[in-house]
């Protein structure tokens, strides 16, 4: 081949290369990836008036900040002190946050406005948390500040929906009457804190504030009250509120009814067949009983020799409990003749029928060992077992330690309920008459009770 002509096809092949290559790297060309998701909220840039700003005579507020902002949810965010009779207006527009005041301003007195998660950036929603705008229209900055927890005193756990409610010059029916000259919310261990506070003396109160007017005005809102004014100065100790409801908020009735059944009928709890050593069998009819002959019902063993049982009826008349001091792994068998229940349509069972149950053993159940120190006696001390929000176990406290070997296994959670009264069981408090709800102390963790086995725990209150 000649050189010129190798040089020819040489210049061709590098030129094609240099093409190819060339779209190859145009087809990787796209939009950029990007760096690493924006985290950072929202600054303040500047306020007018400034923050702290005293002898403030104006109502509008404006707020700028370092970016394109949003103002989410204002109403339920943004929470002024002292409490306004009318919201204010919160408008925003590209980096700035206008505010304006419809309440006259009182003289001498300290505000703050906690916008909590309401400024968020345009782009990633980074709120600019718990940003507080304080002015004075006096001439000096309220500076105090009270702080206390608020429980819920069936469970001695936290509700962070309650609201708490501050007044000045009040007196016993004001919370009812009139919305709270300050108002604070609830972190999710129940605390508050309530700041730039005047001297003097408040009334304290919490809320689960139902239908949204700040006043206690239902029976079956939770509600929680201080004995005593809180007199608010430089060093005053936090508040403890206990809150607890007149009355059960009740479950909403379902849309349709079940048919009447014409027939009765009887059931039994799906464990049945494996009898609970601790507690009595229970039968549930589907309706009311008329008729209930005790004489007609034998408790057996496996040769029909006759056991000794007792029986009692609920005040529904559709639960019957045999009471019994169980023989642990024993085989029953429970008669019952067709004429022993009846309704008041007379309505009988079917057939005479036979159940067959055996009970349990004491190597099902575990043994428990509860150390207590730090314990107050004095004040008559319930320890509950809790599984969901039902008490399933409640024993009275004598000593510093505890124990039962006979509990069922499982997981708990374990209360400490101070019973006052000494009936057994928590009772709520009653604002009319001054009375704070009896108080439970939830234990932060959990109980895990094994079968056979020795549960114990060292507990310090």
């Amino acid at each position: 081949m000649r050189p010129t002509r190798f040089l020819y096809f040489l210049i061709i092949a590098c030129t094609l290369y240099g093409l190819a290559v060339y779209n190859a790297g145009c087809a990787q060309i796209g939009a950029p990836t990007g760096g690493p998701r924006d985290t950072i909220p929202p600054s303040l840039v500047s306020a007018s008036p400034k923050i702290n700003s005293v002898n403030v005579t104006g109502n509008r507020i404006t707020l700028t900040f370092n970016e394109y902002i949003e103002v989410k949810e204002a109403q339920t965010n943004v929470l002024i002190s002292p409490f306004p009779r009318r919201q204010p207006q919160v408008d925003y527009k590209l980096k700035t946050v206008t505010v304006k005041l419809r309440d006259t301003l009182l003289p001498n007195t300290t505000y703050s406005i906690n916008f909590g998660k309401a400024i968020v950036d345009n782009n990633e929603g980074n709120p600019y948390k718990d940003f507080t705008y304080v002015f004075s229209t006096g001439s000096t900055i309220d500076s105090l500040m009270l702080d206390g927890k608020v429980l819920i005193a069936e469970t001695g756990k936290a509700d962070s929906t309650l609201v708490v409610l501050l007044y000045r010059n009040a007196d016993d029916s004001t919370v009812q009457k009139r919305k709270p000259d300050y108002l604070a919310r609830l972190s999710g261990d129940g605390s508050f804190s309530f700041l730039n506070l005047p001297a003097g003396k408040f009334r304290v109160y919490a809320l689960k504030d139902g239908d949204g007017g700040k006043t206690y005005n239902s029976k079956k809102e939770l509600f929680a009250f201080a004995d005593t004014d809180v007199m608010v100065g430089d060093s005053t100790p936090p508040v403890l509120l206990y809150a607890s409801a007149l009355e059960k908020e009740k479950q909403a009735a379902g849309s349709s009814k079940p048919p009447v059944e014409k027939k009765l009928r009887f059931s039994l709890p799906p464990t049945f067949q494996s009898q609970d050593l601790l507690t009595p069998f229970e039968i549930s009819f589907n309706k009311p009983l008329k008729k209930f002959d005790t004489t007609k019902l034998h408790l057996v063993d496996t040769s029909f020799k006759l056991q000794s049982a007792g029986w009692r009826i609920d005040s529904s008349r559709t639960k019957v409990t045999m009471l019994v001091n169980w023989q642990p792994e024993f085989p029953y068998q429970l008669v019952m003749d067709t004429t022993a229940f009846s309704d008041s349509a007379d309505n009988r069972l079917t057939k005479q029928d036979t159940i067959r149950f055996v009970t349990k053993k004491p190597e099902d159940y575990g043994n428990v060992v509860l150390r207590f120190s730090n314990l107050n006696l004095a004040k008559n001390p319930v320890l509950q077992f809790v599984q969901g929000e039902e008490v399933k176990l409640s024993f009275p406290v004598k000593s510093n330690q505890w124990s039962n070997k006979m509990m069922y296994p499982g997981e708990y959670e374990v209360r400490i309920l101070y019973d006052s009264n000494q009936n057994g069981r928590w009772d709520h408090g009653d604002y009319s008459k001054k009375l704070q709800p009896e108080k439970v102390t939830a234990l932060p963790q959990k109980l895990s009770v094994r079968a056979n086995w020795d549960n114990e725990r060292d507990i310090k209150l």
